[in-house]
């Protein structure tokens, strides 16, 4: 596996405790799970600790280390429960967007939803995608942590009463005034609109998103730290849902405003979809009755400004680029905010899939900081980012090589023509040369927000990145529409990922910039080939769809071949030696190899041996 940050063999993570038995793992985990991934013996052959069964909610103090912690087989079915929903969301993202270029095509309509559209855009990344999860997963696995040593009071109760109400409080105050200043936020974000009004209506209808989306973020963070995948993944089919079947229903009387009305609809389905099975896990384990209430230090005071600011200023620039996109977008012909809208919708796919590898191990991450495993959570944010690296960058060759016929096949039809396919296609080829910059932030901010305190120089990248944006999107706007407005955004976000990266190996993960660089380096070239073949392949064939299938296995052939041929960069595994010996000693030994270092960490994976008693 990439990343080569292994911890010793010999008793790397100590206090481990016995996995739960069948029947005990996490929310929305098979039964049996962890029971089937636990391994004959800890790495280094020391023997495991004997004790008696039943689930961690179960045992005694100080047997607990390890609840809710997520084993590797845990962790894989998470990651695929989740980027399966997502790739179901994502489908349905599509059919949204198809059912917007059907009915309202990519013009001055579409234009003023589209301006609206900025608020869910911008309450998703803060409330639930980045500033929500970045603050909450680490609290709650602080919460978690603290509830295993079996004090009487539970930690993730209180963190829950002190903080819910005035997230729901402060938002609910927020969609009030942005209701009321939605005229002043149209006319300072797109003042080149033909039709205001229509857009201060659908800025209306959106406002409510800002408490159903707090309340969906803070859900889907807590559900996470205790282990239960399955709902948070689903939150963006309910919402797509949602918006879809609003349109239909409503698209007669309302036009335009249905879409925006099916915003608040969906966001009411995200938070019904997770509500209960919260309920369900702060339920689940009653607070013991043997020693004196001790109210957790540090989470009462979440919600203090001090605390949460760097995350928030990060989150605040990260989505900053739309604004900056859609504000140098407006003075445009009517229907240059839709083609970058379009071309975003379908070129971020790939970065919404490579993430979610990280999005599942996120808690691992906290948990091993809380337990001040820095060595384990190194290693798996350096095997995350490059196998991120791999899907992105696969998808990235795809969308380059076959743009035009992606566009077509995806919305070319109703009042979305031709010309708007070639105008679309053109953004997304150059919009999706940020893509690796985009996976690379979301992967290594991790790294400086897992930590109780969270550090600033994340936003100041971002700050700059966002700068660098605004900057080439003046210069190259005028002179090449929105294609210089999507060749901005994705220097500025390269510019952010460099600066991150750069800065990682002094911060509370420190990673190794040298071989990561050196690694996504080697990616990138493979993708360079690859995305030239494809785009030769889908010059050659007319069918759309031929061509898009032909063109697609030419770029993945390509660049799975570069990989295997070429040098690989110093210092990092390749992705698959270290199964392949494990799966090869399993098939003589019946058991993982338990004297290889790579082995035992691939046996004992972060989290799933991090002490959480300490």
């Amino acid at each position: 596996m990439p990343g080569a940050g292994r911890p010793p063999a010999d008793g790397a993570y100590p206090g481990r405790v016995r996995r739960p038995q069948a029947g005990g793992g996490p929310g929305g985990v098979p039964a049996g799970a962890e029971a089937a991934a636990e391994p004959p013996g800890p790495a280094g052959g020391r023997p495991a600790r004997q004790g008696g069964g039943g689930s961690s909610a179960d045992a005694p103090a100080g047997r607990r280390g390890r609840a809710g912690s997520p084993s590797g087989r845990v962790l894989a079915w998470a990651a695929g429960v989740t980027a399966g929903l997502t790739a179901v969301g994502a489908v349905l993202g599509l059919v949204r967007d198809q059912i917007l270029a059907h009915f309202f095509g990519a013009g001055a309509e579409t234009d003023a939803f589209l301006v609206a559209w900025t608020v869910p855009e911008f309450a998703s990344t803060l409330l639930i995608e980045d500033a929500m999860a970045l603050i909450l997963v680490p609290a709650f696995s602080r919460a978690l942590a603290r509830r295993s040593e079996g004090r009487r009071g539970d930690p993730v109760r209180t963190l829950v009463r002190s903080t819910l109400p005035r997230l729901a409080l402060a938002t609910s105050a927020l969609a009030g005034l942005l209701v009321l200043a939605a005229p002043l936020i149209v006319a300072t974000l797109a003042p080149g609109l033909p039709d205001p009004q229509l857009a201060v209506d659908c800025t209306r209808l959106t406002a409510t998103c800002l408490l159903t989306f707090a309340l969906t973020g803070y859900c889907s963070a807590a559900l996470r730290a205790h282990g239960s995948f399955l709902p948070p993944a689903a939150i963006y089919v309910a919402y797509n849902i949602g918006i879809i079947g609003t349109i239909v229903v409503l698209r007669e009387p309302l036009g335009v405003r249905s879409a925006a009305a099916g915003v608040a609809v969906g966001g009411v389905l995200m938070v019904l979809v997770q509500a209960p099975f919260l309920v369900r896990q702060l339920r689940r384990r009653p607070a013991p009755e043997k020693e004196p209430v001790t109210t957790p230090t540090g989470d009462g005071r979440l919600l203090v400004l001090g605390l949460i600011a760097p995350v928030i200023a990060f989150a605040l620039s990260r989505q900053s680029q739309i604004l900056v996109e859609r504000f140098l977008a407006s003075p445009l012909p009517a229907g240059a905010i839709s083609h970058l809208n379009y071309a975003q919708k379908v070129a971020q796919m790939p970065m919404i899939l490579s993430l979610m590898l990280c999005t599942v191990s996120f808690p691992v991450v906290a948990r091993a900081m809380a337990a001040g495993d820095t060595e384990g959570a190194r290693f798996r944010v350096e095997r995350d980012l490059l196998l991120a690296a791999v899907v992105v960058l696969t998808g990235t060759s795809i969308v380059i090589a076959a743009a035009p016929q992606i566009v077509e096949l995806l919305f070319q039809r109703g009042a979305f023509d031709r010309a708007d396919t070639e105008a679309t296609a053109a953004v997304m080829r150059v919009y999706a040369l940020g893509l690796l910059g985009q996976t690379t932030v979301g992967a290594l901010v991790r790294c400086y927000f897992s930590a109780a305190r969270p550090l600033w120089y994340p936003a100041a990248a971002m700050a700059a990145g966002l700068a660098a944006t605004a900057v080439a999107g003046v210069l190259a706007a005028p002179l090449w529409g929105a294609v210089g407005i999507a060749a901005a955004n994705a220097l500025g976000i390269t510019l952010t990922a460099v600066m991150l990266l750069l800065g990682a190996h002094r911060q509370s993960i420190p990673v190794r910039v040298r071989p990561l660089g050196e690694g996504l380096l080697r990616l990138a070239t493979a993708a360079a080939w690859a995305t030239a073949a494809g785009w030769l392949c889908s010059l050659l064939i007319r069918p759309a769809l031929l061509s898009l299938a032909v063109a697609g296995l030419v770029a993945v052939s390509v660049f799975l071949l570069f990989l295997a041929c070429a040098a690989r960069a110093p210092d990092i595994p390749p992705l698959t030696p270290t199964a392949s010996r494990r799966l090869a000693h399993a098939r003589c030994h019946g058991a993982p190899h338990r004297h290889d270092s790579s082995s035992a960490v691939e046996a004992a994976p972060v989290g799933g041996d991090v002490p959480l008693d300490r």
